[in-house]
């Protein structure tokens, strides 16, 4: 069972790292092309949409939770090799959801609040979204779940050493 719990946190782990690395290198450069009113427009569909139980279970939530089970999981003297990169990823999971709770979703939540595009200031809505703040916080997202996916990764290699 540890073996399989580490298995599914690796993925979580990997999956929610995809979907910051994918909004890094895709859609934020490819709303940032565009005008004020596709920007918000699209942004408030993705938004809408990712808020889900598919990405809060497998990703935003199970990352960290699955993480976390599967540090108290190898506890036992014979696995603390292991255990110390779990809680890496356990600690950089967390790290990761302050500054999403903290950063991206405030702004997130702003931009869907102002409204029907038809009926908003887009230039000042954009604005108050600050895409650069919401970028950067982003990327370092990226570095921090993808740190996370690399510990438990290599929490994988030295539990199937110790197997």
């Amino acid at each position: 069972m540890p073996t399989v719990v580490l298995i599914l946190a690796t993925l979580t782990s990997g999956l929610v790292a995809g979907v910051y690395a994918f909004y890094a290198h895709t859609v934020m450069p490819g709303l940032g092309r565009s005008g004020d009113r596709t920007f918000v427009a699209a942004f408030q569909a993705l938004d809408r949409a990712i808020v889900n139980p598919w990405f809060l279970g497998t990703g935003f939530l199970g990352a960290p939770v699955l993480t976390g089970v599967a540090a108290l999981l190898h506890l036992d003297e014979g696995a603390r090799v292991v255990l110390v990169w779990i809680v890496v990823a356990f600690l950089l999971d967390l790290v990761t959801v302050g500054i999403t709770v903290r950063v991206n979703v405030p702004a997130n939540d702003r931009l869907k609040a102002a409204g029907n595009v038809d009926t908003i200031d887009l230039r000042a809505v954009r604005t108050e979204f600050d895409e650069r703040r919401w970028v950067r916080w982003n990327l370092v997202r990226v570095v921090l779940s993808v740190g996370a996916f690399a510990a438990l990764a290599w929490s994988l290699v030295l539990a199937g050493r110790l197997g």
